[in-house]
């Protein structure tokens, strides 16, 4: 289906662009979200008629827009999930989580504003790109952890993950290293020692027998 484009569509155009697009595309979002009009003879005459007040009438949101970016771009949220051990969520996290939590910090966004381009299933920190406007984006992080503390760590760049398993790693050495450890080492050592030396004495005695 060719549409006439009523603002800017990242991947099809800008203002006023005539584009080919799936008739799905065209029917179940840009249509009935107002970002485009059928491109039909009529329809370009309105568009053209309009276009002065359609740029203009953009060109105020985009200003709006950039004003309030200010409020939003940088902002760090920390949302508290249970995970595996291997930091698999039990679950994930959606676009509401993130825009409920932004919202609470003053944010002031709607869902269709947050771009999640994959679910999020791991703790971790994630940028996800909030577009307030077609021309003005802005970037979160987004810090998923199991507990206040791991997420203070994230936010210095710790990964909390890799750093337990090294925790782990350096306990089963320790372990490996401990006095009881040690003494089992040497008294293994020594009925390795001391079965060698009866071997030994058997071996002789045998030898002994057989020239008599």
């Amino acid at each position: 289906m060719d549409i006439i484009l009523l603002e800017r569509v990242e991947k099809l155009g800008s203002i006023g662009d005539v584009v080919t697009v799936k008739n799905g595309y065209a029917r179940n979002f840009l249509l009935p979200n107002k970002k485009a009009l059928r491109a039909n003879a009529a329809n370009k005459k309105v568009f053209e008629s309009n276009r002065a007040q359609i740029e203009a009438d953009n060109e105020v949101k985009r200003k709006d827009a950039e004003q309030a970016s200010g409020n939003v771009d940088g902002k760090q949220i920390v949302l508290i999930r249970a995970s595996s051990a291997s930091g698999q969520l039990y679950g994930s996290v959606s676009v509401r989580d993130i825009v409920e939590a932004l919202n609470a910090d003053n944010a002031n966004i709607e869902k269709s504003m947050v771009i999640l381009e994959k679910p999020i299933k791991t703790i971790g920190v994630f940028e996800v790109r909030v577009r307030l406007h077609p021309e003005v984006s802005v970037n979160v992080q987004v810090n998923v952890a199991r507990s206040d503390d791991e997420a203070e760590l994230q936010k210095d760049g710790i990964d909390v993950i890799a750093q337990m398993f090294e925790d782990d790693q350096a306990e089963l050495a320790a372990a490996a290293l401990s006095p009881e450890n040690e003494d089992d080492g040497e008294a293994e050592a020594a009925d390795t020692e001391e079965a060698s030396d009866e071997a030994a004495t058997e071996e002789t005695e045998e030898s002994t027998e057989d020239k008599e």
